[in-house]
């Protein structure tokens, strides 16, 4: 009997054990999706965020493992990256909008061959991942895949509240001046920096304004990429003229609306604001601040006087009276390059140098000669006529001198002083022309070869101290050089008779 007992022990066991893998055999657990997770850093609350924003997810699969993820924007359009994290710049249409991502994981159970198709969880994802090797935007045997597995059917969803950020600007370094207060005729540039958080290309336009930021329809409206402009009026018989506004300082790209609120003779302010395509606005910045002043002067006639000298002697008020002397007293400006350098001198001095049709430029012997060698050209085509009474350096280099002088550049005569009382005589060729004896030593003193067309030799040395000719005048008579200080050349008295030939007779300058 207990043979028997034990027998059917072991034969329920049997059964017991057969039945249990039957069952398991027969119902095997399927492949399981994986799970998304998603978080922002470093907040761990969700709020308003700028539009640039960094997101990080990751995912979990209980059978098996994550090879990727795919995300979304608008729900439609699908992307597969294999990365935990993105950092995604965000379009601001309105001054605050929403943006939904969603994400989800991909398992690594595919099918083992590429599909064309994928689509799980009533989701189009498009075709299987690939690498097109030879780049003809289809999958071809033989080319490296991603097998997708299951797709999360729960992908992991959050709004993001955009909140749109105002745009920043300041002054760039060009723009910048050391004067408590800095003097300039019509015509100043100014350069700015603007950025926005959002992306620089959201910055839509830029305004402008002079004297008063109250009243809009005064802005000029310049496109958001512009980022320096000069203006500039000749129009001198209106109290307030309109401006031109000069994009980028060029004269080829002009404003269409003209800039109000200039005052003459008066204390005056340029204003510019970054707006970006939602509207929001920078502060306006003004130029200059407010620890400095500028004065915009009238020009008071036709002739501008350079003084390009550091100096201290009476070289200022010795030209000033030969100038009164020809009747021209308060008729003609003086601007002191040294002590009150430009902003955006190459912009900024040309259009000055246009506001005068004659221009008297005097150094010492540190010219500004690459001033005078980019503009000088700029301003004769524009019309003017210049002279000059220019000293040089020990060494420079001399074919700079060739962008507006008939030399010949690489032949000329030095001198490191010329003594007092040494006379510099007229021509031949132009016997019309007085004279001149200095007064004092001048240092380091050239002497040029002229060429053989576009050339009036006017100038050189009685004694023969340096050859060729220290003076001489283009064939068109707009330029005239002497490569001494007239303040010291005025032996013989004769200096007035030298200005009235030049800027009077030559010139054609009027009373």
């Amino acid at each position: 009997m207990r043979k028997i007992f034990t027998l059917l022990v072991a034969i329920l066991l049997s059964l017991f054990y057969y039945s249990c893998n039957k069952d398991v055999s027969s119902n095997p657990i399927g492949n399981q999706p994986p799970y998304t997770g998603l978080f922002l850093y470093p907040d761990s609350t969700i709020s308003k965020q700028p539009s640039k924003i960094h997101l990080h997810w990751w995912g979990d699969d209980p059978d098996g493992f994550v090879e990727g993820y795919y995300f979304s924007w608008d729900g439609k359009n699908w992307t597969f990256t294999t990365s935990n994290d993105s950092l995604f710049a965000l379009k601001i249409g309105a001054k605050d909008t929403a943006y939904t991502f969603s994400v989800a994981a991909v398992d690594n159970e595919g099918n083992g061959v590429y599909d064309n198709d994928i689509y799980q969880n009533g989701i189009h994802f498009g075709p299987e991942p690939f690498v097109d090797l030879n780049n003809n935007g289809k999958w071809d045997s033989g080319e490296p895949f991603t097998d997708i597995g299951l797709i999360d059917p729960s992908p992991a969803t959050q709004k993001f509240p955009i909140k749109n950020s105002p745009p920043t600007i300041q002054w760039n370094s060009l723009s910048l001046v050391s004067k408590s207060t800095f003097t300039s005729f019509p015509a100043m540039t100014f350069g700015w920096d603007a950025s926005d958080i959002d992306g620089d290309e959201t910055i839509q336009q830029i305004n402008i304004a002079l004297n008063d930021t109250t009243d809009p329809s005064h802005f000029v409206i310049l496109d958001g990429s512009v980022r320096n402009v000069a203006i500039r009026t000749t129009d001198f018989t209106n109290s307030s003229p309109m401006m031109d506004v000069l994009i980028e300082g060029s004269e080829s790209n002009i404003a269409s609306q003209k800039l109000p609120g200039l005052k003459f003779n008066d204390y005056n302010k340029f204003y510019v604001q970054a707006e970006d395509i939602s509207g929001a606005k920078s502060k306006f910045i003004s130029w200059p601040d407010s620890t400095q002043k500028w004065y915009v002067k009238k020009p008071s006639g036709k002739l501008l006087i350079v003084r390009d000298y550091s100096l201290q002697d009476n070289s200022a008020s010795f030209y000033e009276s030969e100038f009164d002397s020809l009747g021209l007293a308060g008729k003609y400006d003086e601007y002191d390059l040294v002590q009150n350098p430009y902003p955006y001198p190459n912009i900024t001095f040309l259009q000055t140098m246009k506001l005068f049709k004659y221009i008297f430029w005097y150094t010492d012997n540190n010219p500004s000669l690459d001033l005078a060698s980019a503009l000088t050209q700029n301003y004769l085509d524009a019309g003017g006529k210049i002279a000059f009474s220019m000293q040089f350096p020990q060494s420079f280099d001399v074919s700079q001198l060739q962008n507006f002088l008939p030399i010949i550049p690489d032949s000329t005569g030095f001198s490191l002083r010329v003594l007092g009382n040494v006379d510099v005589v007229s021509d031949t060729t132009s016997p019309q022309y007085p004279d001149l004896k200095t007064t004092s030593t001048a240092f380091r003193v050239r002497s040029f070869y002229l060429t053989q067309l576009g050339a009036l030799p006017i100038y050189y040395y009685k004694n023969g101290d340096l050859p060729g000719y220290t003076g001489f005048m283009d064939e068109q008579k707009d330029v005239f050089f002497i490569s001494l200080p007239l303040h010291i050349m005025d032996g013989n008295g004769t200096v007035k008779t030298l200005l009235d030939k030049v800027f009077i007779q030559d010139f054609g300058l009027t009373l």
